[in-house]
């Protein structure tokens, strides 16, 4: 008997659909027609145990005790999900051949492994567990899949991955709330502090952010334009591009600080001839964005109707699991299978068939354009989202689903369209020994951008040639003033949360990040920013996401270690090394535990009299974390009340 072990039931019965009929249901799995099983977990069955588990001393917090680093570490069944794990256990005991149908990413890969592992699966069988990878749930989508198995020995290092995550966030989560309350509690604070490898440095993100724009003083500066005119009726202005004597006068952005000499320079430049040094005009083109993976999805929404990154994961969730309309929405690709572009007839006629604004999107697509989008070698558990074909009108749809739907068809289409072609022209010109600059940008065709219906800005620059004399009429002082810098959005806030380079203040650290390298996981990042908010860390401030006062003296009492990204951007990038064999769990626990242990024992010689200035309303004290955070979950945060219960809470 061959077992397929889903990830939730939804994809479990995805999955029977695919084999042969007739069906017989039972408790937990379903029989199908050839004498196979399919059954599933209800997310994690398993669930890391309680400190008390390791050491009953463990169930009082004492700084004595810290840290806490297990020797062999424990799993225990999720009381509300007991049953199934018995279920499971039980076939998986029966069976010959196990097929393993986690979701395609770094969780549901440890998911499903972990239900194998703890049942005692070992040798042979082991070695022979089969991998099923389904990104689409449509019938014909998961059949493929079933037919394209592959050796789940192969996918080892992304487990390890998720488990050398898991067991951090653990370490981290627990320890330093555990740390930080005890010395909050010192000076009277009678909440528990929460702290955690992702959550805190978002929050520091956010707060310091904050704190720069409560903090930050306009500065006057000022810039000339040199209005100009060829002779044949051709007008057109040009910015002036202050030399190096006028260094002392600028900023360190090279903004002119002093009103009077931009008024020096207006005043030499009217009325005199101007002499073109250089003109350049080339005609350059831009390929079409590739397809989403969930955080760029989700901050297009946000840019264009405001959702958020919750909003936008709940609907993708819907279209993917309920209505089969798009592919796995969790994804961090943004790229497909070449053997993928021969699907696209039947997706697009799947389009045409659901969403009459999407007809004439359909028709002016050529499918044989085959562009960067398809490429094998960044594709590998899964691929981009794009829509299935399943036939079904999106006039059956909330507002919220159909704009998402949109969305990911018009990203997906816009891969058969030409590029987007432009003229761009720069000219130089030197007016009485001074450098002005004029640049100009103007659409030649539109390519995949009519998909797009927001106008491009345009710009005129006459045809020039080198040495032509024009005539510069006046010069002109145009005032400014340095603008702050914009509190977060939903965009935003995902944009930094996925290039998380930008923010980290270690030089050396900077240099080894990739633009990709990002805070959190395309599955997790939703859920953090939804958990700060629960738990009255942020607030929304009309479409701003800001910080409360809780949060931001929480963020002021903790170390910057903690509040900066610089660490957890490194964790995230050795922990995708270890998914791509670059590096080895033992490599990458080993270090985080004497850290953890560095930063425990500087907190404790430090004393709590940073934490002094904490408000005692703070959300996580025991009685509102339960009114208002609900009932934690493995995305929570550890506090004595949830150990109380039994219960793990979110290491991030």
């Amino acid at each position: 008997m061959k077992l397929y072990i889903a990830e939730k039931p939804s994809l479990g019965r995805a999955v029977a659909d695919a084999l042969p009929k007739p069906h017989r249901k039972a408790n937990g799995c379903i029989y199908v027609g050839n004498g196979d099983v399919v059954s599933w977990c209800i997310g994690h069955l398993l669930t890391q145990v309680d400190p008390e588990a390791y050491d009953a001393s463990f169930k009082q917090w004492k700084f004595e005790h810290l840290p806490i680093i297990p020797e062999q570490w424990k799993l225990k069944s999720v009381p509300k999900t007991s049953k199934q794990l018995s279920v499971l256990k039980k076939l998986i005991k029966q069976a010959d051949q196990l097929v393993h149908v986690g979701d395609p990413d770094r969780e549901g890969q440890l998911l499903v492994d972990e239900v194998i592992h703890f049942s005692g699966v070992k040798g042979a069988k082991l070695k022979q567990v089969e991998r099923c990878l389904i990104s689409d749930l449509t019938v014909n989508a998961v059949k493929r899949s079933l037919q394209s198995l592959r050796s789940n020995q192969d996918f080892i290092p992304l487990s390890t991955s998720a488990l050398a995550r898991t067991r951090a966030d653990w370490l981290y989560g627990l320890n330093l709330t555990r740390a930080y309350t005890l010395l909050a509690q010192k000076s009277g604070y009678k909440g528990v502090i929460s702290v955690g490898r992702v959550q805190t440095p978002l929050l520091g993100l956010v707060a310091k952010r904050d704190r720069e724009i409560q903090q930050f003083v306009s500065k006057p500066f000022y810039e000339v334009l040199a209005h100009c005119n060829t002779g044949a009726g051709e007008n057109f202005t040009a910015k002036w591009q202050p030399s190096e004597a006028c260094t002392p006068y600028q900023d360190s952005e090279g903004r002119v600080l002093v009103r009077g000499l931009a008024e020096n320079v207006a005043n030499r430049i009217t009325n005199q001839p101007a002499k073109v040094l250089s003109f350049v005009n080339k005609q350059k083109k831009q390929i079409a964005p590739l397809p989403y993976n969930l955080s760029s999805l989700q901050i297009d929404a946000a840019k264009r109707f405001g959702y958020s990154a919750q909003q936008v994961l709940d609907a993708a969730q819907a279209l993917y699991e309920r209505y089969k309309l798009i592919t796995y929405p969790r994804s961090d690709s943004r790229y497909l299978p070449r053997n993928h572009h021969k699907q696209a007839k039947t997706i697009s006629q799947a389009i045409m068939h659901n969403d009459t604004e999407m007809k004439q999107a359909v028709q002016g697509a050529n499918l044989s354009i085959k562009g960067r989008a398809w490429n094998d070698s960044k594709v590998d558990a899964h691929h981009a989202i794009i829509p299935t074909d399943t036939k079904k009108l999106t006039s059956t749809l909330d507002n919220l689903s159909k704009n998402i739907y949109q969305l990911v068809v018009r990203q997906y289409l816009c891969q058969f369209y030409d590029d987007y072609h432009y003229a761009e022209c720069i000219a130089e010109i030197e007016i009485n020994q001074g450098l002005f600059v004029s640049k100009a940008k103007s659409k030649i065709s539109d390519g995949w951008k009519i998909l797009f219906p927001h106008k491009e800005a345009e710009s005129f620059l006459p045809h020039l040639t080198k040495g032509q004399v024009l005539h510069c009429e006046r010069g002109e002082v145009i005032d400014k003033n340095t603008q702050p810098p914009a509190y977060f959005t939903d965009a935003t806030l995902l944009a930094a949360m996925s290039n998380i380079a930008r923010f980290v203040q270690d030089p050396d650290l900077k240099k080894v990040l990739k633009d990709t390298d990002g805070l959190g996981t395309e599955a997790t990042r939703a859920g953090i920013i939804e958990l700060l908010f629960k738990r009255l860390f942020l607030q929304r401030v009309g479409k701003t996401i800001q910080a409360t006062e809780v949060g931001r003296k929480l963020i002021e009492s903790l170390p910057d270690s903690l509040t900066l990204p610089d660490m957890t951007a490194l964790w995230e990038m050795q922990l995708n090394a270890i998914s791509l064999k670059q590096q080895t769990y033992q490599g990458f626990v080993l270090p985080l535990q004497e850290q953890l242990e560095g930063v425990i024992h500087k907190a404790i010689a430090d004393g709590p009299q940073a934490l002094v200035n904490l408000p005692s309303s703070s959300v996580s004290t025991k009685k509102t974390f339960r009114k208002r955070a609900g009932r934690p979950t493995k995305n929570t945060a550890y506090t004595k009340n949830n150990y109380k219960k039994g219960k793990a809470a979110s290491r991030k």
